[in-house]
């Protein structure tokens, strides 16, 4: 009898690689990526790559033009390094903008998931609270709550965060009530599994991929609103720099100087757009009807 040679049979790659490989295809989401990694960077690292000080002075060179010797991007109307502070303004804008998607997350799974777990008037108390913060536009909400608040970054972040929470708490809720009914949980609920832990260690596994999505959708949001409330003054203060009060300060001088304008809203551009594109590609890379070809 000849022998048969047996060629070893390919092993399936995990679902998370696939996905991860799936994601690095999305064009679309790698060079958002790599746009967002260059800003974290340039951000994080601006203490040791920035050329100036943030609040260094150069009166001599006021409304220095872009690729003025010793200011790339050139400077401000107190002569400040326009790159320097975006730089240091990107810490506090993507800061904000990802403080401000933990809370909304956080808040959002807790009461989505409550309400669908538990039912009964928990679950109505809770979506009816949900549905009358959906009644108010979110930016109506946060300037009414930030006039009465001092303006910090852990204040910037929780006003958006509690004031954004509503579309992943519809989404968890949505996604547990299919749950609930599944086999594997009646089993865990059979042999007696506390319901913190089929929550964890059940529920929150199965409902994390449209969360991360729309986690990284309200992270562009939650940039486009603390932008939206510093322009107008509400939010970060001077002399500490933002994306968004960088365009309040330059709003008198753009016919005369538009650059000062063009470069902060470039980088918030580039921040929102590269996250929604980060989250069309996460939701590409994690729908299970999606297979390696």
């Amino acid at each position: 009898m000849s022998d048969v040679a047996l060629e070893p049979q390919a092993v399936a790659p995990p679902r998370r690689v696939s996905a991860f490989r799936r994601l690095l295809r999305h064009r679309l989401a790698l060079l958002a990526l790599i746009v967002l990694a260059v800003l974290v960077i340039g951000s994080a690292g601006a203490p040791w790559l920035a050329p100036h000080d943030p609040e260094e002075l150069d009166i001599a060179n006021r409304y220095a033009p872009p690729l003025t010797e010793g200011h790339i991007l050139g400077s401000d109307d107190l002569g400040r390094d326009v790159l320097t502070r975006l730089m240091y303004a990107g810490q506090i804008s993507l800061s904000v903008g990802i403080a401000a998607m933990l809370v909304t997350v956080i808040v959002g799974f807790s009461v989505g998931a409550f309400a669908a777990y538990y039912g009964g008037w928990i679950g109505v108390l809770l979506m009816r609270l949900t549905d009358i913060m959906l009644c108010f536009p979110s930016v109506f909400l946060l300037l009414f709550v930030a006039a009465f608040v001092t303006p910090s970054l852990a204040s910037m972040a929780l006003m958006i965060g509690l004031t954004c929470w509503m579309e992943i708490a519809r989404i968890v809720y949505s996604q547990i009530l299919v749950l609930k009914s599944a086999d594997f949980i009646a089993a865990a609920r059979m042999i007696g599994t506390p319901s913190w832990r089929i929550v964890l260690r059940q529920i929150l596994p199965n409902t994390l991929a449209p969360v991360l999505v729309a986690a990284t959708l309200n992270t562009a949001n939650a940039i486009l609103l603390e932008s939206y409330i510093s322009f107008l003054g509400y939010g970060i203060q001077p002399p500490a720099a933002s994306w968004g009060n960088m365009l309040t300060n330059a709003q008198s001088d753009f016919q005369v100087d538009p650059w000062l304008a063009v470069f902060p809203g470039l980088a918030i551009t580039l921040a929102v757009t590269s996250f929604n594109f980060i989250g069309d590609g996460l939701r590409d890379a994690l729908d299970p009807r999606i297979r390696d070809r």
